[in-house]
């Protein structure tokens, strides 16, 4: 299988026959084996037995998974790469603001040596004050605490090397992240601009709420991409400053009793400073916890701390066959 794009569904009846036609003509180009699967997560609508149809009328390009409840886009979106058996992997919306004829440029992109290919929502047909303006502030931050440097990490249609996507799992808002963690074992990533339409039917499924969702879920993707090969680095850096303010505070509090006379246990000065001792020495502890556990999951599942582009004239580990060329 050549092509897998992975579409999560909820509440999208009006709009399906529309988005299949649209994908089957833009996919027509492509003489290799391809396959479209759809999530229904947990729809109330007509959407499951649309899907069911699909598949009952093109069973060699579709495939449906039909979950029990509305678990959300990201594990829709994990079900639907489970579920996948191409060597590249298309994620894209069923709402039709996403449009098919953008994923030929996407795979051509692809295959000039690139592993992720993020598109890029640059004129978007969506209200300013409620999703435009929230999405640039919260698409800068990103791209500011992670350092991977994308316009929209918003847009779902982006286009991925199987052996780049399938390396983690995929929890709360984390898919709009995936290219932080491709980034972390090394992948080339390119972003373009696509096209993108206003909705025509149904409603939008996130609003501002989201925001809080997407704040907690970047800072655990900051750890996981910097932190989790050696967590004693975040957690003993930070003990670190803050048993040397303390140790600071402590000298700063014994000097000015020695020449001023001033009572230290009295100074507010000499609560904070044991307290942050306190704190420092915690963090370092938590760090070399940290460290202990992150060994262990590497050790246990056998699992490298290095990930792979190619092998030339070597097999892989554990490989007995002929070594890759």
């Amino acid at each position: 299988m050549f092509l897998s794009i992975v579409v999560p569904v909820l509440n999208e009846e009006e709009g399906l026959p529309i988005l299949k036609q649209a994908v089957d003509q833009a996919l027509s180009v492509f003489s290799r084996d391809w396959e479209v699967i759809f999530v229904d997560d947990g729809s109330n609508d007509g959407s499951a037995e649309i899907l069911q149809q699909f598949v009952h009328e093109d069973p060699e390009h579709t495939r449906a998974v039909i979950l029990r409840r509305n678990f959300g886009q990201t594990t829709a979106i994990a079900a639907g790469i489970d579920h996948s058996h191409g060597d590249v992997i298309i994620l894209m919306d069923a709402d039709l603001q996403n449009d098919p004829a953008d994923i030929p440029l996407m795979v051509d992109k692809l295959e000039e040596g690139y592993d992720v290919v993020s598109g890029w929502r640059k004129d978007r047909q969506d209200a300013f004050l409620t999703r435009v303006l929230p999405s640039r502030l919260a698409n800068g931050l990103i791209s500011w605490v992670t350092g991977v440097k994308l316009h929209d990490y918003g847009c779902t249609l982006k286009a991925y090397r199987r052996e780049v996507i399938t390396d983690f799992r995929l929890y709360g808002e984390m898919h709009r992240f995936i290219p932080v963690y491709a980034n972390s074992i090394g992948a080339r990533i390119v972003e373009i601009p696509v096209q993108h339409h206003p909705r025509r039917w149904g409603k939008a499924k996130y609003g501002l709420e989201r925001i809080t969702k997407v704040i907690l879920d970047l800072f655990t993707v900051k750890f996981l991409s910097a932190y989790s090969g050696k967590p004693s680095y975040l957690f003993g850096g930070v003990g670190g400053f803050f048993v040397l303010t303390s140790a600071i505070m402590l000298i700063f509090l014994a000097v000015r009793r020695l020449t001023l006379g001033t009572d230290v246990l009295t100074s507010p000065f000499f609560m904070v400073a044991i307290v942050m001792l306190s704190f420092g020495f915690q963090s370092i502890l938590m760090g070399l916890i940290a460290e202990l556990l992150a060994r262990t999951y590497h050790e246990s599942q056998m699992k490298p701390t290095y990930t792979v582009r190619q092998r030339f004239g070597v097999d892989a580990p554990g490989n007995t066959g002929e070594a890759a060329r």
